[in-house]
Order: structure tokens, then C-alpha cells, then sequence
């Protein structure tokens, strides 16, 4: 018969540090929290080896006597929770496990000093034993080296990656925490090199910029809004903007990095009509709310949290996201800019046909054409035959007769037309340079635009009652989700009820999906909701159907239009809002500024 006992205090620490010091990094992201805690204004991080060797942070901050020394290194003993009140976390840390859990499997050296104390004070802990406790010369502040990670630990040595992929997590770690904090000045150096600096008491979007990406600057919007007790802040890119991975994605909960699945589901459902299914948003969101309203105490890490109420956080940062986005008009991310000057050829050295500009921005922009299922185009199209005269009208319609151009007419952000390229892009002339306009794109930006100015979505929204109900069996936790859900569905048309523990009940679908497989849509829908904790799925098949619609009903690449049309397109897309990228996230124009320009025949 097995004899229940108490495990011994370092096999104790040793499990507590499996959930706590998984890597480096984790190990890192305590000590960087520990030391943005102690009110520091400067910290600084070493590493070696990607931190598989040694960890070292040492910060301007508080500081610890010799007796708060030993008794942050026993477990579950903080100086963050004053009034022991856990909902109402203020600090990065509460928990009391991390300095423990290291020392329980690492050399961990603690040296601190008080700033009103004439020394300062180090104790060594090897793996779990005490090695060393005396008096130390350093600074006011604290100084926590941590060396041979695993190295008694040889089970867990060998599940850490290479020493460039663990430099990497690191690097991670505290560009997110300097980005969430940038008040407090950071410097980061890995075997000897300076890989990150930044200075205390920076611009949220400057310190945002030079973490992410300098020309997030350029490329992106600003977010500022508050809703009831709710504030959300941080700089958002332009869907032109983007990236192939969702690496760039910076979220922030008081203060705290967090990677929660409802905050990512919200991003992508506020840029659900601007990009292209691979392909994500770069940003980084700032989100205050109530410590009562929000539960850190969810995952050893903290990097988790829960909400009190989601649906609300899940529609401020929607609204927010897209009405900064929609404050952005026409403007569109010009990366490629540099890329597409280099490609012309100022002085050829044999006589070769000179590329077009048709052909340089094509190559630069191009790509294999977007292919949509035929089944959806003609259910589209049945359903909207009534809005194809006036909603997806072409510009000639609207045109005026044409006019000489005026000083005046350059002023206009897109400028005035010039002519056309390979019949596919117009070329314009604007008072700072030349405009580059991919017609299709544009237009097809346009017509949604106007498809949602009519109505498009609520109508797409309607049911189809299938004539024979249909009986889709799930998993319980599956059905359990859609049936919370049920009103937000029947708002898109789906239309479904609870049919034991095990099964829902279809009884309608949106009327544009009436032909799609039902039982596979209900459980792509669940599983949308177990991911991102909300049925964004369903929404971006709605408009991959819209977005079809725009498509087929927009200027073809290829078309002749006349002076009069190529302004009127211009016009009204300086009048539409995020008409700078199409349906797609690809830019919709570009421009050469006339430095670019003189540069090109050696003027500059």
C-alpha cells in the first residue's frame, strides 16, 4: 500500500519550477518584472549563450536588506500583496515562486543594496543550497545573476533549444516589457554586443516604433479611446502593413504582456475585411481596465488572463481598431518603395527594351490572382442582380466632363491623372510626386465599401430555412459554446438550437451559404470558438462573399478608361475610408516623391 508523505522542500521547488523557469526566457521575464516592481528607472540585462550559460539583470531600483534577501528566496513570500487582496493585482508579480523556483535549479546570486544602507548584501544559492552569504559593494539597487540553468537537471538540459533560438525568446521578453513600460530606460547585451537600448521616459509611439519597426511611425495609426472604465492605447499598422506570421502582435493588459486568445480573435476580427486570410496585423495594444474586471492569477506564468466580461473587451477593441483604422482615409504603407527604384536601369549597358512602369510596379505588387469558389460568385450574384446598376456602378458613370487641370487640382492627396499604364494603372500628378493606382484594386476597395453603405451585410445576414432541420453531432464542451452563442449567430443567420447534450439542431443558414456543407460550417464554427473564444469565422466567410462581390463588380485590369474616369476614381477614393489597401491588405497606390524621382537621372 503507497504511504502518503510530504515531498522534500528542493523536490518541491524543482516541480514549482517546471511551471515557472520552463526556458531562459521565462526564467528572464520573472527577473525583469521582479525589477520594473522595485520602481527602477534604468535596468539592464546580460546574457551569455542565449541565457543557457548566464542571466544577469540588474536594475536602479529599491533594493533588499539581508533579511528580505533570505525571505524572497522562500517560496510564496512577496512584498506585493500588502493587503493579501489577489483580485486587485497591481504589480507584475505576486505569486512569490520565481526567485525560489530558479535558485532550485540554477547558481543564483542575489546582491542588493537599500538606498539608504552603507553596503550592500549577497547570497549565493547552488541548486537549492546556500553557498555563500556576506556583504557586497555595489549601487543602490540589485544585481541577480543566474548560471547553469538545468545544469543538475540534465533531463530538462536537454529539452532547451539552440543557444540563437533561446537569445531569441530573450530578446522577446524584454522588448515586450520595455515596451510596456516606457518610462523606465532598458539595455540589453548579449556575449558582449549591445542589441537593445532605449531611454527612459520616451513617447509610448516612439518606444513602440523602435521596438517593433521604424516604419510603424509612417505605417501606422494612433489608438486612443476609453469606453466606460476602459482605456485602450498603442499604435495599430496599416492593414497594407503586414506580416506572414503573427509574431508582431504586441498585447498588453495593465501594463502586463499577455498572449489571450480573446484579444488576438478581436485583432483579426477588426481587420477581417482588410487583410488576406495569411496574413496578420503588426501592432501593439494597450488595454486599462479595472484590476477587479480582469483575473491574472490564471497561469503560473501570468501571461494569461481572464475576463469578467469579454464580449465588452472583445467590442471596444474591435470598434477602437476600425475607427483608427477608418481615421486613416486613403493612406497605405509604400514598403517596397526603395525595392522598385533599384530595379530601374539609369545607364544600360546594351540596348535592351527599357522595362514600363506597368511592368515594374506588376512585378512589384503582382502576384498569382485571387481565386474564389464559383458557387459563391453566382449565389452572389442571384442575390444582389437589384444593386449591380446603381451599388457596383463604374466611375464613368459619376464622371465629369473633363477639364483642363489647374494649380489647384495638384493639391488633391492622390493629384490628377496623367494617363495609363498597360491599361492597368493609373498614373497621377500629385503637388509632392508621382502616384502609381492599381485601378482594379482601388475600385474594388470602393465598391465594398459601398456594398456596406447599402446594406450589404445586414442583408447578407439573412436567413435560408432549410427544409428539413439538420442534426450536427459535437462534442459537449463544442455544444456548450455554440448554445452561448446562439443569439450572436442567429444575428449572421445561422440559426441553431440545443439537441441533447451532444447534438445542435440546424434550422437556418445565411441565405449566401445555403448550398455550403452544413455540418462542416457548424463544426468550423465550433471550433472557431474554442480557438479565439468567438465565432469569427462565420463573419469572414460573409465577407469573403462581399469581398467576391467587389471583386467581380470592379474595374478589370485591362480596361481603357478615359482622363474624366481616372480622376473620378481618385476622387472618390480620397473621399472612402481605408481605400489605401484593397480587400486583400495590398496596397492600393504608391508614390515616388520628387527627391526619389531626381534621383533616379542624378539630380541628388
Amino acid at each position: 500500500m503507497p504511504t502518503i508523505r510530504r515531498l522534500p522542500e528542493h523536490l518541491v521547488n524543482r516541480i514549482a519550477a517546471g511551471e515557472v523557469v520552463e526556458r531562459p526566457a521565462a526564467a528572464l521575464k520573472e527577473l525583469v518584472e521582479n525589477a520594473i516592481d522595485a520602481a527602477s528607472t534604468e535596468i539592464t540585462v546580460r546574457l551569455a549563450s542565449g541565457g543557457l550559460d548566464m542571466i544577469e539583470v540588474t536594475d536602479d531600483g529599491c533594493g533588499m536588506r539581508a533579511d528580505e534577501i533570505a525571505l524572497a528566496l522562500e517560496r510564496h513570500a512577496t512584498s506585493k500583496l500588502p493587503d493579501e487582496q489577489i483580485e486587485l493585482v497591481a504589480t507584475l508579480g505576486f505569486r512569490g515562486e520565481a526567485l525560489p523556483s530558479i535558485g532550485s535549479v540554477a547558481r543564483l546570486t542575489i546582491e542588493s543594496r537599500p538606498h539608504d544602507a552603507v553596503e550592500g548584501w549577497k547570497r549565493v544559492v547552488d541548486h537549492g543550497v546556500v553557498t555563500s552569504d556576506a556583504p557586497s559593494a555595489l549601487p543602490p539597487g540589485t544585481r541577480i545573476r543566474v548560471e547553469d540553468l538545468f545544469g543538475k537537471v540534465p533531463a530538462r538540459r536537454k529539452f532547451l533549444r539552440s543557444p540563437r533560438s533561446e537569445y531569441a525568446a530573450c530578446l522577446d521578453v524584454v522588448r515586450r516589457l520595455a515596451m510596456a513600460r516606457p518610462d523606465v530606460g532598458f539595455t540589453m547585451e548579449h556575449d558582449g554586443r549591445r542589441v537593445l537600448a532605449v531611454q527612459p521616459r520616451e513617447e509610448l509611439a516612439a518606444r513602440v516604433a523602435r521596438l517593433i519597426a521604424r516604419e510603424l511611425a509612417e505605417d501606422g495609426v494612433l489608438i486612443e479611446a476609453e469606453r466606460g472604465s476602459a482605456r485602450l492605447t498603442g499604435v495599430a499598422g496599416l492593414p497594407t502593413y503586414n506580416r506572414g506570421v503573427a509574431d508582431h502582435q504586441y498585447l498588453f493588459v495593465n501594463g502586463r504582456p499577455v498572449k489571450d486568445r480573446l484579444l488576438v480573435g478581436a485583432v483579426r476580427g477588426a481587420y477581417s475585411d482588410m487583410l488576406a486570410r495569411d496574413r496578420h496585423a503588426v501592432l501593439a495594444l494597450f488595454l486599462e481596465i479595472p484590476p477587479e474586471d480582469v483575473d491574472v492569477n490564471v497561469h503560473p506564468a501570468k501571461t494569461e488572463v481572464r475576463f469578467r466580461d469579454p464580449a465588452f473587451v472583445r467590442g471596444f477593441l474591435v470598434g477602437a481598431l476600425r475607427h483608427a483604422l477608418e481615421g486613416a482615409g486613403q493612406k497605405s504603407a509604400q514598403p517596397a518603395a526603395t525595392a522598385a527604384m533599384n530595379m530601374w536601369q539609369v545607364e544600360p549597358t546594351k540596348p535592351t527594351p527599357a522595362p514600363s512602369l506597368g511592368s515594374l510596379f506588376a512585378r512589384e505588387y503582382g502576384g498569382a490572382p485571387q481565386r474564389y469558389e464559383s458557387s459563391r460568385v453566382s449565389e452572389a450574384g442571384t442575390a444582389w442582380r437589384s444593386y449591380e446598376a446603381e451599388v457596383m456602378a463604374q466611375p464613368s458613370s459619376r464622371a465629369e466632363p473633363a477639364a483642363e487641370t489647374s494649380e489647384e487640382d495638384l493639391r488633391y492627396p492622390l493629384g490628377v491623372a496623367r494617363g495609363q499604364v498597360s491599361n492597368t494603372y493609373i498614373v497621377a500628378e500629385a503637388e509632392d510626386g508621382l502616384v502609381i493606382v492599381d485601378q482594379h484594386a482601388a475600385h474594388e476597395r470602393l465598391v465594398l465599401e459601398r456594398l456596406k453603405a447599402a446594406g450589404a451585410e445586414e442583408a447578407m445576414n439573412r436567413s435560408q430555412a432549410l427544409l428539413l432541420p439538420e442534426v450536427v453531432e459535437l462534442e459537449e464542451p463544442a455544444c456548450d459554446a455554440l448554445e452561448d452563442k446562439i443569439g450572436d449567430l442567429a444575428r449572421h443567420g445561422l440559426v441553431l438550437e440545443r439537441f441533447g447534450p451532444c447534438a445542435m439542431l440546424v434550422r437556418a443558414v445565411p441565405s449566401v451559404l445555403s448550398k455550403s456543407d452544413v455540418t462542416a460550417l457548424v463544426r468550423d464554427v465550433a471550433d472557431d470558438l474554442a480557438r479565439n473564444g468567438d465565432a469569427l469565422l462565420l463573419g469572414e466567410k460573409l465577407d469573403l462573399v462581399l469581398a467576391t462581390m467587389a471583386c467581380h463588380g470592379s474595374v478589370r485590369a485591362g480596361r481603357v478608361l478615359s482622363v474624366a474616369e481616372m480622376n473620378a476614381l481618385l476622387r472618390e477614393m480620397e473621399r472612402t475610408p481605408r481605400s489605401g489597401q484593397c480587400n486583400h491588405g495590398r496596397p492600393t497606390w504608391v508614390k515616388l516623391a520628387h527627391e526619389d524621382i531626381e534621383k533616379l537621372f542624378g539630380r541628388k
